[in-house]
This record gives C-alpha cells, sequence and structure tokens, in this order.
C-alpha cells in the first residue's frame, strides 16, 4: 500500500526525472569533452575531469533540493545501504541514472564520426592492469562520497557552506588522480551508457565494482565513525534494522549537551577575571 501511494505522488515522479535529467546532462559534459583534444593527450586527460567537477557543482545547485542530485548509482546505493534513502527510491534513481547515462551516449554515438566513437568509453589504461585500475576506482569513488556523505552531515548542521563546490572540487581531484589507471569513471552509469551503445565491455566490471565498494566503504566509515551523529548504538541499529533516526536524535542531542557544557566551563574561569579585575 505505501509503494502504490509513494508511486502516485507527482514528487517522487518529479525526483526520478531529476534523476535521469541530470546524469543526461552530466554524461554528456563528459563526453563532450572526451572527445575533444584528439591529437593532444594532455588536453584530452585534464578535459573531462574538470568538466566533470563543474558540472557536478552547477548540477547539485539545480537539482539538490529535488532528488539530492545524486546523479551515481554507487553513490545511491550507499545512500540506501546506509538508510539515508528508501529502497524504492533506491530502485528508481538508479535506473532513471542508467537511463539518462544512456541516451546521452545514443546521442553522441550517433553524432560523432565512428573513428572517435571509442573515446566515449572507460577502458583500463594500456600501461596498467585491472588490478590497479579497480584499486584506483575504488579510492577515488571513496573519496567523492566521504566528501558527499560530509556535506550531507554539515547541512543536517545548518551550514551555510557550499556543499557543491566541496563534492565539484571531489570529482575533479578523483578523476585527475585515477585518470591514467582507469579514466577515473566513478560513475557506473556513465561508463554503462557508452559501453551499451557501442557494444565495448573490457574490463567493464571495474566500473561497477570499484565505485560501489567504494561508496559503501566511505558511507559505512564516515556514518558510523566520523559523523556528528556516530555512535555504537547507531551501529548496532542498522545491523539489526532498527529506527536509526531515534539513535541519531539521541546521539546529536547529547553532542550538543557536551558541547554547551564544555562551551560554559570555558566562559566561567574568563568570567572570574574579569570579576578580580
Amino acid at each position: 500500500m505505501v509503494i502504490k501511494e509513494e508511486l502516485r505522488q507527482r514528487r517522487f515522479w518529479r525526483s526520478v526525472l531529476a534523476e535521469a535529467l541530470g546524469t543526461f546532462m552530466l554524461v554528456s559534459v563528459i563526453l563532450g569533452t572526451s572527445c575533444l583534444g584528439m591529437g593532444a593527450q594532455q588536453s584530452n586527460f585534464l578535459a573531462p575531469p574538470l568538466a566533470a567537477g563543474l558540472s557536478v557543482a552547477s548540477l547539485v545547485q539545480c537539482f539538490g533540493e529535488i532528488s539530492g542530485a545524486q546523479l551515481n548509482p554507487a553513490i545511491t546505493c550507499a545512500l540506501v545501504c546506509a538508510r539515508k534513502l528508501d529502497l524504492l527510491h533506491g530502485l528508481a534513481f538508479a535506473i532513471a541514472q542508467c537511463v539518462g547515462a544512456m541516451c546521452s551516449s545514443a546521442i553522441f554515438y550517433v553524432c560523432v564520426p565512428t573513428y572517435m566513437s571509442n573515446q566515449l568509453v572507460t577502458r583500463v589504461s594500456s600501461e596498467r592492469n585491472a588490478a590497479q585500475a579497480l584499486g584506483m576506482e575504488i579510492f577515488s569513488t571513496f573519496q567523492l562520497a566521504f566528501t558527499i556523505f560530509a556535506v550531507d552531515d554539515r547541512k543536517r548542521r545548518d551550514t551555510s557552506e557550499p556543499g557543491s563546490l566541496a563534492i565539484g572540487f571531489s570529482v575533479i581531484a578523483g578523476g585527475l588522480t585515477a585518470g591514467h589507471f582507469s579514466g577515473g569513471s566513478m560513475n557506473p552509469a556513465r561508463s554503462l551508457g557508452p559501453a551499451v551503445v557501442t557494444g565495448i565491455w573490457e574490463n567493464h566490471w571495474i566500473y561497477w565494482i570499484g565505485p560501489m565498494v567504494g561508496a559503501f566503504l566511505a558511507g559505512a566509515s564516515y556514518e558510523f565513525f566520523f559523523a556528528s551523529s556516530a555512535s555504537r548504538e547507531k551501529l548496532v541499529a542498522c545491523l539489526t534494522c532498527k529506527d536509526i533516526e531515534i539513535v541519531e536524535t539521541a546521539s546529536m542531542s547529547h553532542s550538543s549537551l557536551s558541547t554547551a557544557t564544555q562551551t560554559a566551563a570555558r566562559t566561567r574561569p574568563s568570567e572570574r577575571k574579569q570579576e578580580h579585575t
């Protein structure tokens, strides 16, 4: 009954459309810059990470309030595992992201010359092996997902800092770091779209397992060890499928109380000094 009611909500389909359109725009930017610099390898390497980071920073501002602007099945999966997103939204978002990426890839595949279509696919560098590429995909996605979870945690504490810039810079950093190993995908949808339209599936598993593992490890480590609401009770609640929100509220209330107590303790000596003077 709950699922049927959710599927009838305009807000649900609006958020799904936002993920599809956002991923379409992101992948289009990446593929467009991947086709540049055919004769200059250096510019071809730098352009996609820079364009992807700038695009993500703007898309988070566009769709962040609608769907969260995840634009990445690995990030969506990590949010579902951390119980920040329900399974229905997670599945719908992941499908929408893959569809958006495939539509973008199909358009580029039709528009670009045949000899340039290979540039659309993420591949393991000829100078590296699959294990190295997998490790770099895990690491680059880990730092991206860790940044996203940290930005989400800061939003809860009502900070006014532009989190979209931090996420965009993280995308650039990950792309530049893993680019010479695996192409710096960090996004299964970005790799799936070109693979579907070109039929090139060489080492494609890397671009699913790497980002998924990296995003899961980042979400688990931040939520249960570094978040403001992190606690042993929260970890136990997640493992036993209990209500995490109740544990988070209690942990944050305790944290706020501890902060207020420490602040009061610091102000007392200064007040006493002022009285003596």
